[in-house]
């Protein structure tokens, strides 16, 4: 007998919440609430339902966290509230530093404490999801913080992340920031699997998290035991915003997401380093990794009243744990040379397992922190991971220190093109002076020509640059114009149709402003920023190159050690060689005409883009600002003229409706342009 659709509707709908509620007792709340025989016939009949009515299938169905079909790439999302870093303190006085600046810009007294919401750093990979309605439509990575990567497939096997939200006051968009991450009894248990099939084991859970995320199949992330804690909101749309951050972990948590237990509220910095210690006793007792602990402001208003710098908040910020470190020996030094021509000294070390990884290099930064730490080839050193990340030498082991030990000698030429290594006064970093010239420079340098921001030559990557290089096909950035099909269509997976692309792409380059032009040539301080200034206030570049000091520094952005720098860089024989052939290539520009910028009608003002634009990208919007004289800046402030707020427009458009300052949509902003 045919079973009736509205009653199986209606038992179907059941079953999915049921079996929800069961998951989010299980893997959130670890307090499953019936047997696993119990649960097992719940989902045997969900899944009975799902293939004799397939229409009925929805994403927030417990069945779709099995995994689906592989997909054969991911696709770039753009946040539309940026997901972006912490600044770190390292120590109590650090931690004590960002108190004291947090109180100075509210205008706090002393003895006047803030309170903190203090969590443990998880030592996972932050990912965000978008909720519409209440249910799971998207999740991304952080990627760069502005563009991600859609995980949406991978998320949705995570049984900690709700495919649909329960309780009261849910918003009709709500996107939540958290860490994914692989408890240590999971990490151990996929390894262990891997080396069974012999196949090559993780080495710490943080990297087996990210990989589990980055499968392009979604039934190898179902496999991975991976958990996920919700730590903060981006876009809170159609609802009623908590007061406090730990009011908003809390509404999360009833919402059906999974909140660190350990959270808690303090007064004071003095309260912060308790927390932190009392954490740092616990850390090897979790059954998960923790990095460190993140500390912010617990009031929602005081956040937004402190805002953010560049890329940080300014109302938070991460204590790291002190460097894990291990004991090794200093078997030599490698002195390299980066794109700056900076010579950094590299201690080539016999292996050892620091901090869940094998280091056999580690930096020295320079040759102040050799004569510091008074190290020599041949001696046992105490090598850290400093924030657990870079690899250094951090002490000395004097008492093992053999009786052939010898001296490191800092190079007076660069070990590569031999051009006198120098050092600026007052700077600790000692510098090859070959510029472009520099074959040990040239990798970076023309990786940094034809990047998007510079030349923008698609389809030359990173590791291409490496093999025409190393194949001996072009040694500086004027070489790319010289390169030809025949050349480069026999070179590693290059074939005739990419050779072609390629070089009609190095063609294509050829047109570009002297603004970019000028940041293209990597010339030290001079920023995408700092080259469009210089471009609009000399017109062309035979009047930078001939700028004194006097004349660079009538320029905003420039100082004097900017002006040096510029003034250093076109004093090169080697860099004007360089930029000769360029132009003799065809690489062109048009002028500047400074004086009709008199008349440019948003001179002198300050404008701020926030939100994702529709019309035009946000690189157009900011190029017919500039265009018409205005500066665009990165952050709202009293001083801002007018803001640009597009789709999921967060902090930046609530602090311009804060201080008064005029907001057009973008709509609104072409009908402006096209009125001037």
């Amino acid at each position: 007998m045919a079973e009736n659709p509205e009653q199986v509707l209606s038992e179907y709908e059941q079953l999915k919440d049921e079996l929800n509620q069961h998951n989010h007792r299980y893997y959130v709340q670890d307090d499953p609430s019936v047997p696993d025989s119990e649960y097992d016939r719940l989902m045997r009949r969900l899944q009975e339902i799902e293939q004799q009515f397939p229409e009925l299938v929805s994403d927030d169905s417990p069945s779709q966290r099995v995994g689906g079909e592989a997909l054969q790439s991911f696709t770039q999302v753009t946040h539309a509230v940026a997901m972006l870093s912490l600044e770190n303190a390292f120590n109590e006085e650090e931690l004590e530093a960002f108190d004291k600046r947090i109180k100075d810009r509210l205008n706090l007294k002393d003895d006047q404490q803030i309170e903190y919401a203090c969590e443990p750093k998880l030592d996972g990979v932050a990912v965000s999801l978008l909720y519409k309605d209440g249910l799971l439509v998207r999740g991304a990575t952080r990627g760069d913080g502005k563009v991600g990567e859609d995980i949406t497939a991978n998320v949705r096997t995570i049984n900690s992340i709700p495919l649909k939200l329960s309780g009261q006051g849910i918003p009709k968009l709500l996107e939540v920031r958290g860490e994914i991450y692989l408890p240590r009894a999971g990490f151990d248990k996929i390894n262990a699997s891997a080396i069974a099939a012999g196949d090559k084991a993780f080495v710490n859970p943080r990297n087996a998290a990210a990989g589990s995320l980055r499968q392009l199949d979604s039934k190898i992330t179902a496999s991975r035991p991976l958990e996920m804690c919700a730590y903060s909101v981006g876009q809170f749309k159609g609802g009623t915003t908590p007061d406090s951050h730990l009011n908003m972990l809390a509404a999360l948590g009833e919402w059906g997401f999974k909140i660190n237990r350990y959270v808690e509220p303090v007064e004071g910095v003095k309260a912060c380093e308790s927390y932190y210690d009392r954490m740092q006793e616990r850390r090897d007792q979790l059954p998960y990794d923790i990095d460190g602990i993140v500390y912010k402001v617990n009031d929602l208003k005081l956040q937004q009243r402190l805002g953010f710098v560049a890329k940080a908040p300014r109302w938070a910020i991460a204590r790291k744990f002190p460097a894990q470190e291990e004991m090794t020996v200093l078997q030599d030094v490698e002195f390299q040379v980066g794109r700056t021509g900076a010579i950094t000294p590299v201690a080539k070390l016999k292996p050892v397992f620091v901090g869940g990884v094998t280091v056999s290099n580690a930096t020295l930064h320079n040759g102040d922190e050799i004569q510091r730490l008074g190290v020599r080839i041949g001696d046992t050193v105490i090598i850290r991971r400093a924030g657990d990340v870079i690899p250094q030498v951090a002490k000395v082991v004097l008492e093992k220190r053999p009786a052939d030990a010898r001296p490191i000698v800092f190079p007076e030429s660069c070990p590569v093109c031999q051009s006198p290594v120098r050092r600026v006064e007052g700077e600790a970093v000692a510098r090859c002076s070959g510029g472009l010239f520099c074959a040990a420079q040239s990798k970076q340098a023309i990786k940094h020509f034809a990047s998007r921001k510079a030349m923008d030559i698609d389809g030359l990557g990173d590791k291409l640059v490496d093999l025409l290089v190393d194949e001996g096909l072009i040694y500086s950035v004027a070489d790319l114009y010289e390169l030809g099909v025949d050349k480069i269509a026999g070179l590693e997976r290059m074939g005739d149709k990419s050779a072609k692309n390629l070089i009609e792409s190095i063609e294509n380059s050829k047109q570009t402003s002297l603004a970019k032009f000028l940041f293209s040539l990597g010339i030290r301080e001079v920023g995408e920023a700092t080259a469009q200034t210089l471009a609009k206030n000399f017109g062309s570049l035979e009047s930078i190159t001939g700028a004194d000091q006097d004349a660079l520094l009538e320029v905003d952005d420039v100082g004097p050690v900017v002006a040096y720098y510029i003034r250093d860089f076109f004093r090169n024989p080697d860099n004007l060689s360089i930029i000769s052939a360029l132009r003799e290539f065809g690489v062109c520009w048009d002028d500047i005409d400074i004086t009709a910028q008199d008349s440019q009608p948003l001179k002198g003002q300050t404008w701020v883009l926030t939100g994702a634009m529709e019309i035009m990208s946000r690189a157009e919007a900011k190029d017919k600002l500039q265009d018409l004289g205005a500066k665009v800046a990165g952050s709202v402030s009293a001083k801002t003229t007018q803001v640009v707020a597009g789709p999921g427009a967060g902090s930046k458009l609530n602090k311009a409706q804060t201080l008064d300052i005029p907001v057009l949509d973008e709509q609104q902003f072409v009908r402006f342009l096209a009125d001037l």
